[in-house]
């Protein structure tokens, strides 16, 4: 019988799942392989509406997909400054 198999998938609480990042100075849980540019959607931000940087560096927009954040990164969210 194949039980065993079948309930792994149910069990997903009992493994390291999740990891801590610093959002704008607080702690924050997200999904281990969480990449920067789900963060901003699952924040609810619009990916042009708002400026990254992870561990002080600027992070553009077209990397944020490419960008998986890791323990103890701090992540800052900030509204982009445009004029001239």
């Amino acid at each position: 019988m194949n039980t065993t198999a079948s309930s792994k998938p149910l069990s997903a609480s009992t493994g390291s799942a999740s990891l801590t990042i610093q959002l704008d100075g607080q702690p924050h849980p997200v999904a281990t392989g969480t990449t920067l540019a789900a963060l901003v959607e699952q924040l609810g931000h619009a990916p042009e509406g708002v400026s990254t940087a992870i561990n002080g560096e600027f992070v553009p927009r077209g990397a944020r997909a490419g960008r998986v954040l890791g323990e103890g990164d701090a992540v800052l969210l900030f509204q982009p400054i445009v004029g001239g």
